[in-house]
């Protein structure tokens, strides 16, 4: 399997590319990861040093990929966080040279907008690309539960409203939708909080419910979109593919978390995504 992701990289911790593409390769998969900007740290730190770069920049380096044939036999391309409309109609050119030279790859793109708690976190700008030019032109989507009511205009928060926000969403273009943190009201009253990961397809839907571990590392949802656009691709099982990936980032999280650190300790778990622990069934809703 080959991949080709387009997605910020930072020096010191782990996300974007920096946490996408050692898990993958970890389970086999051929990367050719694309830097939108090679960054210090993640800007979660109030501070960083290092260049962004531009869209032009992207398509040279998506257009060298492609003079060596390596758009060729590609089977998805990847992409997080949109700093800005030039990378994002940068990486909408790649997809649409990639599937010129692979027409069976798919785009897989993490739309990164906010989360409940804080709201949007990037410009009005890119909160239109991703909703209006981005979303319609994917395959697969993750959004958490915010980013999927925003694409869709909705407000999702029972099972039941969460799968008709998938169901628009679907209705824009992507026929795959992860939706990563399924946060309902009737699962935080009493006893230990969880969170769920949902899937669906046009063949079904399945959630996935775990703990809710104490505490947020950054570069997680970047590991989630990897794992399982790959494990997906792989096994066109959308049930397969929310098992594995959940039960590799829950590892991940754990030893991250158990031992106290603020980045992922991707390398440590590593052991999680060659050979993940499947100790969270999902379970069929539609």
């Amino acid at each position: 399997m080959r991949v080709l992701s387009i997605q910020s990289s930072v020096s010191y911790g782990h996300v974007g590319n920096s946490a996408a593409v050692f898990p993958l390769q970890r389970i086999g998969v051929e990367v050719m990861p694309i830097s939108t900007v090679c960054f210090s740290n993640h800007t979660g730190y109030g501070a960083w040093r290092g260049p962004m770069l531009s869209g032009d920049d992207v398509r040279e380096i998506v257009l060298g990929i492609e003079e060596r044939g390596g758009l060729e036999g590609v089977d998805f391309v990847l992409s997080g966080y949109q700093g800005g409309d030039d990378i994002g109609d940068a990486i909408l050119d790649a997809v649409e040279r990639v599937k010129r030279q692979s027409p069976g790859a798919i785009y897989a793109c993490d739309p990164v907008l906010g989360n409940a708690k804080s709201g949007c976190h990037v410009a009005p700008a890119v909160q239109d690309l991703i909703r209006d030019r981005v979303v319609p032109r994917a395959d697969l989507i993750t959004p958490n539960q915010f980013e999927l009511g925003f694409i869709t205009g909705t407000s999702p928060d029972t099972l039941e409203s969460t799968l008709a926000s998938v169901d628009a969403a679907m209705a824009l273009g992507p026929q795959t939708v992860l939706v990563t943190s399924v946060e309902r009201p009737e699962r935080q009253a009493g006893g230990a909080p969880t969170i769920e990961m949902l899937a669906a397809t046009p063949a079904g839907a399945w959630i996935v419910e775990t703990p809710l571990l104490p505490g947020k590392v950054s570069g997680s949802g970047d590991v989630t979109a990897a794992l399982f656009t790959a494990h997906f691709r792989e096994s066109g099982d959308a049930a397969v593919a929310l098992a594995r990936t959940t039960a590799s980032v829950f590892s991940l999280l754990e030893l991250t978390l158990g031992h106290g650190h603020r980045e992922l300790q991707l390398v440590e778990a590593q052991a999680a995504y060659a050979d993940p622990e499947l100790r969270f069934a999902p379970r069929r809703v539609r």
